[in-house]
């Protein structure tokens, strides 16, 4: 029995990883980590796999999706950091403190376009935050500047979380539910 166990467990891993390495495969910024456990602090990783066709990488701004909360963004050498904050329609608790504005978006520019991410070049923007209480589906929608053009990877399915057929998928994070009520982490 417990090879039987042994190699379903395999063959479910094994169909896992093949499945995200073809959602992987359709998208070009996509999350490292693309599921994590609802109200847990999550390190949003994203991967720039190439760049606008020809074209070196300038800039990568993230527009955060509803319920993200805290974010905050990791320096670059040779990149400037802004972040962007709003008033949050549904204020939040944290540290004992109410926060009725938030970071809804985060923008990495190259300081130089020497140091831009060359097109055959592989890179990582990261910044962390904390996960909504409830399970489901979170997109973050990225902007991908180029020395020519860019790449809008914002495209959202009309139900459920398939991106196939579509030409540029924001990147899914699937926020699972983590079965216990969690308190603030680091």
């Amino acid at each position: 029995m417990r090879f039987r166990f042994h190699s379903m467990f395999s063959a479910v891993a094994l169909g896992l990883l093949f499945l995200g390495m073809a959602l992987s495969s359709n998208a070009h910024v996509v999350l490292e980590d693309q599921a994590a456990l609802a109200g847990s602090s999550y390190k949003a990783v994203f991967r720039v796999g190439h760049s606008c066709p020809g074209a070196a990488t300038t800039g990568i701004t993230v527009r955060l999706p509803a319920g993200f909360q805290g974010a905050k963004p990791m320096p670059k050498a040779g990149w400037k950091l802004e972040t962007q904050l709003e008033r949050l329609a549904q204020p939040y608790n944290s540290h004992g403190k109410t926060i009725t504005e938030d970071v809804v978006e985060v923008r990495w520019t190259v300081k130089n376009v020497a140091d831009a991410l060359p097109d055959a070049w592989y890179d990582e923007f990261v910044l962390r935050g904390t996960l909504p209480k409830t399970a489901g589906a979170l997109w973050f929608k990225v902007l991908q500047h180029c020395t020519q053009g860019q790449l809008d990877w914002s495209e959202i399915p009309a139900k459920g979380t398939s991106t196939k057929g579509l030409k540029a998928p924001a990147a899914l994070l699937e926020v699972l539910p983590s079965g216990l009520q969690q308190g603030h982490s680091h």
